[in-house]
C-alpha cells in the first residue's frame, strides 16, 4: 500500500501539517515524490510513523526521537519490545493512581480508612517512573543499579511530611539559584546556600553523603543536556553556575 499525505494523516490520526513538518525536520521522509509533486509514503514509512507516535506517547522529544530512529543501530523489533515494557509500566502507574482515587473516595464515604502514606503512593511512584524515563539509563550507568534502586525505595518509603519537604526543597533550590545566579558569584552567600539546599535534597534520596558524589552529580548537570535544560530555566548558564557553586561548596573540582 502507498499513501498520500492526506491518506496517511487520516490513517494515523495526525494532521497533514504534522507529516509535512516531520518531512522538513528529516524524521519521516516520504518514499518518493510523484509526478504531480505529491509526497508518497510506503510500508516502511508507515511503520516508522507508528514508532514515532509510540515515542511521542511516551513523552520523548522530537529531537531525541530523530536521534533514535535515524541511528544505524535502530532495530524495529527491539523498539517495539521497549515500547511494550514502557506502556505496561505506564498502565501500572495509572492503575495505582486509579486505586488511590478509589481508596480516597471510599475513605471520604466512610467505607474504609487510608493511611497518610497510602495517599501519596501513586504520586511517589509517578515521580520514580518519570525520573527513570528521563534519566534512568544515564544514572544507572554512572552509579549502578543497586544505588538507584535503593534511592527509589527510599522515596517510596517517605512519609507525607518528608514528601512535602522534598517538594519544597526543590522549589527553594531553584528560587535561591535564581537569586544567586543574578549575582554572578558562585562563591557568594546565596550560591553557597543553593549548594547546601541541594545537599539536603540529595539526602532524601541517598543513604549517605560524600563530597565526591555531590561534585560528580553537579558535573552531570552540565554534561547531560536534559539536566542542563532543567536548571537553565533559571537562566542560560545556571546549570554551570550551580556546578561551580557545588564544587566550591565541596572543595572538589572534577
Amino acid at each position: 500500500m502507498e499513501y498520500t499525505v492526506q491518506k496517511l494523516g487520516k490513517l494515523a490520526g495526525v494532521s497533514t501539517r504534522t507529516l509535512r513538518y516531520y518531512d522538513e525536520i528529516g524524521i519521516l521522509k516520504p518514499a518518493r515524490i510523484n509526478s504531480s509533486g505529491y509526497r508518497i509514503y510506503g510500508q516502511k514509512e508507515v511503520d516508522l510513523l507508528q514508532q514515532i507516535l509510540f515515542y511521542r506517547e511516551l513523552g520523548v522529544s522530537l529531537d531525541q526521537i530523530k536521534k533514535i530512529v535515524t541511528s544505524p543501530s535502530f532495530d524495529l523489533t527491539h523498539a517495539l519490545k521497549e515500547h511494550r515494557d514502557k506502556l505496561l509500566a505506564k498502565r501500572e502507574q495509572l492503575d495505582k493512581l486509579i486505586a488511590n482515587v478509589d481508596k480516597t473516595l471510599a475513605t471520604r464515604e466512610g467505607r474504609m480508612t487510608m493511611t497518610d502514606q497510602e495517599k501519596f503512593e501513586g504520586f511517589k511512584q509517578k515521580l520514580i517512573d518519570e525520573n527513570e524515563k528521563m534519566y534512568g539509563e544515564e544514572i544507572r550507568s554512572k552509579y549502578g543499579n543497586e544505588v538507584v534502586d535503593q534511592s527509589n525505595q527510599k522515596l517510596k518509603n517517605m512519609t507525607k511530611e518528608q514528601y512535602a519537604e522534598i517538594e519544597k526543597l526543590s522549589e527553594d533550590i531553584l528560587a535561591t539559584l535564581k537569586k544567586a545566579f543574578a549575582t554572578g558569584d558562585p562563591a557568594g552567600e546565596l550560591a553557597q546556600k543553593a549548594a547546601d539546599l541541594h545537599r539536603r535534597w540529595l539526602l532524601f534520596y541517598w543513604d549517605g553523603y560524600t563530597k565526591e558524589a555531590h561534585a560528580s552529580v553537579a558535573q552531570m548537570y552540565v554534561d547531560d543536556e536534559r539536566f542542563t535544560a532543567y536548571y537553565d530555566k533559571v537562566g542560560t548558564g545556571a546549570a554551570e553556575f550551580l556546578r561551580d557553586a557545588i564544587h566550591i561548596y565541596t572543595g572538589i573540582k572534577k
